[in-house]
């Protein structure tokens, strides 16, 4: 390969080194491709306490979108908890200035894994043609907050 040659090692490993520097947490990073990249982290719907924040209902970086954990606190069954569950996670969504239709990874946590199904049923089809991947797991201890369903994701930006 040549030196200056488009598709040469020396890109290829800046890129590698940019987007190690990304997920790093670094401030500011210079792209390798002639298009800068927004590397500026936006944290959005911050929950405070005892006047310090505690947590954002999102945070933007780049074109992603990193929507923070919801759940359900109220008594029901799987099907009410996965259905508020996933309207929360929609109007988060909104607020970032993305869609359902965008959501590229999801995280499901379970308060029991026998509410495998239940969940299922009712989160079926409500992230459009293109389903995002998901993981989905039942935790030790159950849910914060005594919900039966937890779910976060990850988004693109409209």
């Amino acid at each position: 390969m040549k030196k200056n040659e488009p598709n040469s090692r020396r890109k290829a490993l800046k890129g590698v080194v940019a987007a190690a520097a990304v997920g790093l947490g670094a401030a500011s990073v210079k792209a390798a491709t002639p298009k800068e990249s927004k590397t500026e982290k936006i944290a959005g719907n911050i929950t405070m306490q005892d006047d310090v924040p505690l947590f954002s209902g999102h945070t933007i970086l780049g074109n992603l979108v990193f929507i923070a954990g919801k759940g359900a606190h109220f008594d029901g069954d799987i099907s009410d908890h996965t259905d508020h569950v996933l309207k929360e996670l929609e109007k988060e969504l909104v607020k970032a200035g993305t869609s359902m239709d965008k959501v590229l990874k999801v995280n499901v946590y379970l308060h029991d894994l026998n509410d495998y199904h239940g969940m299922n049923k009712v989160y079926k089809g409500r992230f459009g043609k293109n389903p995002p991947v998901r993981t989905t797991v039942a935790t030790y201890g159950g849910v914060p907050g005594d919900s039966l369903v937890e779910i976060d994701c990850i988004a693109a930006l409209d």
